[in-house]
């Protein structure tokens, strides 16, 4: 699989030790790094630049493994510079670094609303502080300690950085209504966001820290002072207020909560409560990913703009109003549903397709999939960690090098038998490829998700298309076909999930587990398609590894003994967990919200068989 080896494919070179020294530097943190970094970073150019300038004169082709090492150690210690300059918590201007008063702050998305809490992310603008607080700050530093802050004392501001996670309890008779972009003066009472307190809970401060957010603010509405300044992107603020008219426009003519909910979620990325029963179908077969606007969609709207503007395919002139057209069009797309990393890949990925076909210059795929995921990190390297990136470039990457394998090694004469096997073989490609990280994020894998994404093709495709539509004045009689088709996709989807063992749950596996198999599926898939009987013995060896840790997990949690305290929101509860038996104490019941996210993953992760519940008394 060497994606490599050809001249024009420089971009796969660059994006594996940028992607690197992003992940090695991530885990590393130490201010005084960044000076050195820079150092390196200037001296590699430097010599990169001198070898290039005198190519011939030194006949730097004699030495291209050496040339091409500095190539590569230059972009890896650039990925780790650029990851430590996006580090908020290593600026000294970051907010958390100093005591303050208030603080001033720019909302960054769109606000989220839930049982009476309206949640958001806030930019850190400026922070107001007094003149004592000021000296006792650079008092503290030198280790020495003055007297508490007089509330008489004049404020002061200066510019600060940093990222916060605010929720803001509000008055049910009077809501305070927040939008993005908008400049909001709260106290400065925050907290750090603690760590889980299990291996099997859901890691929030880990998933925000990847956002850059350490810090959150739980504030009533009386603590928010709107400021009447607007900060925000203009061209974003019109996508959000436009969105949010068409979401309007679904929940006016689709009567069922569910279709609007899908309808909002599939077309427009909108944040959408979907209840816990159809989560669960899609979940259960492996149809999760038609619930958010993805690639798919974005090549359903490419398609649509193709075909229509095909008459502008006559003229040389043409060509390139249709090309600005298209992209014009699929850009404010990508903006209309929030920017999501699957939504941008697949944009930027057509764009130099586009490009490179109107001006008949054919591009590499996999040097446009490297180029993709480069410019993404280029922008925010904490994209790495964002799961739905990840699972978006590996999918895509098994469908470039794997399906166009899959779909020739068997032969078909029959058109339409031809097409059925060309899905499925994108299907198992893309699974093939997502599969290690799948369990690892989820802990479960659907049978029959080739049987879930099959049915769900000409649904998904037609509510795209009637959702599309719907959206346009005059087209409201479309409304009841878009429900049938969402309530026909929904009722198959539940028949399939129906079926005994169309899921496998429960699977738990370790960071050593996972790059185990992902190295036992890369050896293997190349030792079949290049017929290596080597690769092939040295995937086994990988499978073995992992049989053997898997094996070492499971005698562990068969002679296991713990008792474990869940730190659960007005809640308690308390484990006894035996070998392979638990007994719960808590007020919850199974089927709760707070059981379910709370208890159950790690009575999975302890691989529980036999639970017992008893009630707390009240």
């Amino acid at each position: 699989m060497d994606i490599s080896a050809q001249p024009e494919q420089v971009f796969p070179r660059i994006l594996l030790p940028y992607t690197l020294g992003i992940v090695v530097f991530y885990h590393f943190k130490y201010p005084g790094f960044l000076p050195l970094l820079i150092g390196i970073n200037l001296s590699l150019l430097s010599l990169l630049l001198l070898l290039n300038n005198y190519y011939i004169i030194i006949k730097v082709y004699r030495f291209k493994s050496g040339t091409g090492l500095l190539f590569q150690l230059f972009f890896f210690f650039f990925g780790g510079l650029l990851c430590y300059h996006h580090q908020n918590d290593l600026k000294s201007d970051d907010f958390s670094k100093s005591s303050n008063l208030y603080l001033r702050i720019q909302v960054m998305n769109e606000p989220y609303q839930r049982a009476g809490i309206l949640r958001f992310k806030g930019q850190i603008q400026s922070v107001y502080f007094t003149e004592q607080q000021e000296k006792q700050r650079q008092q503290e530093q030198r280790g020495k300690h003055i007297g508490k802050v007089s509330p008489s004392q004049k404020l002061r501001a200066k510019t600060a950085s940093g990222k916060i996670i605010v929720a803001v309890k509000l008055d049910p008779r009077q809501p305070l209504a927040i939008n993005y972009g908008e400049e909001l003066l709260i106290p400065a009472s925050y907290t750090p966001i603690k760590s889980s307190f299990h291996p099997a809970e859901f890691d929030y401060q880990a998933w925000l820290a990847a956002q850059n957010i350490r810090h959150q603010s739980f504030l009533r509405q009386n603590q928010v002072l709107k400021l009447g300044l607007q900060s925000g992107n203009e061209l974003f603020k019109f996508a959000i207020a436009l969105r949010t008219k068409q979401v309007e426009r679904y929940q006016t003519l689709l009567q069922d909560n569910d279709a609007v909910a899908m309808a909002s979620t599939l077309i427009l990325g909108y944040r959408a409560d979907l209840n816990k029963e159809t989560l669960a179908i899609y979940s259960k077969t492996g149809t999760i990913h038609a619930l958010s606007v993805s690639g798919m969609h974005v090549g359903l709207i490419y398609f649509i703009l193709n075909y229509a503007l095909a008459f502008l395919n006559q003229k040389r002139n043409s060509q390139y109003i249709k090309l600005f057209l298209i992209l014009g069009l699929l850009w404010f797309y990508a903006l209309l549903t929030g920017c999501s990393p699957s939504v941008l890949r697949s944009v930027i990925m057509i764009s130099i397709f586009l490009v490179g076909k109107t001006y008949s210059r054919p591009a590499n795929k996999y040097n446009i999939l490297s180029f993709a995921a480069f410019a993404m990190l280029l922008y925010d390297p904490f994209l790495i960690w964002d799961v739905g990136f990840q699972l978006s470039f590996l999918a895509v990457f098994g469908l470039l090098y794997l399906q166009p394998k899959l779909q020739n090694c068997w032969p078909i004469q029959n058109k339409w038998a031809r097409k059925l096997w060309g899905i499925i073989s994108m299907s198992l490609a893309a699974q093939l490829f997502t599969f290690p990280l799948s369990i690892y994020y989820f802990h479960q894998f659907p049978f029959l998700f080739l049987l879930g994404n099959l049915f769900i093709l000409i649904p998904v495709t037609l509510i795209m298309y009637f959702g599309i539509l719907l959206l346009i004045p005059g087209l409201d009689f479309l409304a009841p076909v878009l429900s049938w088709v969402i309530q026909v996709n929904n009722t198959g989807l539940k028949f399939i999930a129906a079926i005994p063992y169309s899921v496998l749950s429960g699977i738990w596996i370790n960071k050593v587990e996972l790059l185990l198999l992902s190295i036992f599926l890369t050896l293997g898939t190349m030792a079949i398609v290049n017929s290596s009987w080597r690769l092939l013995m040295t995937a086994f060896s990988f499978l073995l590894a992992l049989q053997f840790s898997l094996s070492r997990t499971a005698v562990i949690r068969y002679h296991q003994q713990e008792i474990i305290r869940f730190e659960i929101p007005k809640q308690k509860a308390i484990a006894y967990i035996f070998a392979q038996q638990a007994t719960v104490y808590t007020h919850l019941k199974q089927e709760d919200d707070a059981f379910q996210y709370f208890i159950q993953p790690v009575l999975a992760y302890h691989q529980i068989r036999f639970l017992k519940i008893i009630p707390l008394p009240p």
